[in-house]
């Protein structure tokens, strides 16, 4: 019987691919949030840059403001956002579809007083 002198690296490659395909599918996941919100759909729907880490603000179903996942009240998160965000900052809202619209324009007033313009409003794609 031949004795071998190398190791072989094959088995090795194979378990270090599926390690990675799990690593990537788990990472996809925790990058949606952990609030829950269930978004409006819609036909156009681009994400958003990667250049800096976006501000997040939700308002779930029960009409709940977030920012990050931190749950404020409306003047909570003004004093909050006049520390951690500049007018370029880019903010993110996920808003549930099920959340009163007075709420979003609440939320809306409140930005555009601080001068923060970069928003960009989450949804899900269209089926």
């Amino acid at each position: 019987m031949k004795r071998f002198d190398q190791i072989n690296m094959i088995p090795f490659i194979d378990i270090m691919l599926v390690l990675l395909a799990i690593v990537l599918t788990t990472a996809s996941f925790v990058s949606q949030g952990l609030i829950p919100v269930n978004l409006p759909t819609a036909e156009q729907v681009s994400e958003p840059s990667k250049d800096e880490e976006p501000l997040e603000i939700a308002i779930n179903e029960k009409n709940e403001f977030f920012l990050g996942e931190e749950k404020v009240t409306l003047e909570q998160m003004a004093e909050k956002l006049k520390v951690q965000a500049k007018p370029e900052t880019l903010i993110v809202l996920r808003i549930d579809k099920a959340a009163v619209f007075e709420h979003f324009v609440k939320l809306i007033d409140l930005l555009k007083a601080q001068e923060l313009n970069n928003l960009s409003i989450q949804a899900q794609q269209e089926p």
